[in-house]
């Protein structure tokens, strides 16, 4: 069996799975805007914890999200082109979608990606001061499996996302590092 209809199986499987009061719940973790508050939170906590550091700190974690996201974005779904499953003809009539279906393209998952990436960015920087910061693994996961049960994205899309925003989390955490001891208070 090829990769490609184990992965179209495994959607369908775990897509199936759904119910009203679920559907409200997945809408809610999959959106955008609704971690608006999350984010400010940890910026904030990052300025007033950190002050002068945080500009650099920020500044990694940004790049990381903006790395992993021009990668499945700008890069991946042009160039993979591969239908999500809610515009897959062939499957279609199978697919539980809540709320839109967004673009065409859903190779690889940019929702996992960003997720990812802050979860390994923050526990990389700060997880040996607050090791309760790998719980944000489990929020990765939660918002990386929302994107299945809404109907947008394949198991694999998530997966490639997810692997790609710890890598790009990694390579700003490098980097990070190694010019962590440069001033941007001058």
């Amino acid at each position: 069996m090829r990769l490609n209809e184990l992965d179209t199986q495994a959607f369908l499987w775990l897509n199936s799975h759904h119910n009203e009061s679920f559907d409200k719940i997945m809408a809610f973790v999959s959106g955008k805007n609704e971690w608006i508050p999350l984010y400010v939170l940890i910026i904030g906590s990052i300025i007033w914890k950190y002050r002068q550091q945080a500009i650099g700190i920020l500044l990694s974690i940004i790049m990381s999200v903006v790395i992993s996201d021009r990668i499945c974005s700008g890069i991946l779904k042009p160039l993979v082109q591969r239908l999500r499953p809610c515009h897959e003809s062939a499957i279609q009539q199978l697919v539980h979608v809540v709320g839109d279906c967004g673009g065409q393209f859903g190779f690889c998952s940019s929702h996992a990606a960003n997720s990812f990436t802050l979860a390994t960015s923050l526990f990389l920087l700060f997880g040996k001061q607050i090791p309760s910061l790998k719980y944000f693994y489990l929020w990765a996961i939660i918002v990386s499996y929302s994107r299945i049960y809404v109907g947008v994205h394949y198991p694999l899309d998530v997966l490639t996302g997810a692997g790609i925003g710890v890598l790009a989390a990694i390579f700003c955490n490098i980097v990070y590092n190694k010019y962590k001891h440069f001033s941007f208070s001058k």
